[in-house]
């Protein structure tokens, strides 16, 4: 089960710029980080597409919290 804070925390890293949105770019970098997730950035932006709630191509903290296993 996720924890909110935990998943929070993992967003913030993920979100660079701070805005609060995670873009396609963002993603991939954040994947690279990780290991040995070098996706594409036509991948990173299908990922983030299937978790898009409003089709603004990016993900808000909702978005991204929305899809984390609960």
């Amino acid at each position: 089960m996720a924890d909110i804070e935990e998943a929070r925390k993992q967003f913030e890293r993920i979100d660079t710029d701070g805005d609060g949105r995670i873009t396609a770019k963002e993603f991939k970098t954040a994947l690279a980080q990780g290991g040995d997730w070098n996706v594409t950035e036509a991948v990173a932006e299908a990922i983030i597409a299937s978790r898009d709630l409003d089709g603004d191509k990016l993900l808000t903290f909702d978005e991204f919290w929305a899809h984390l296993d609960k």
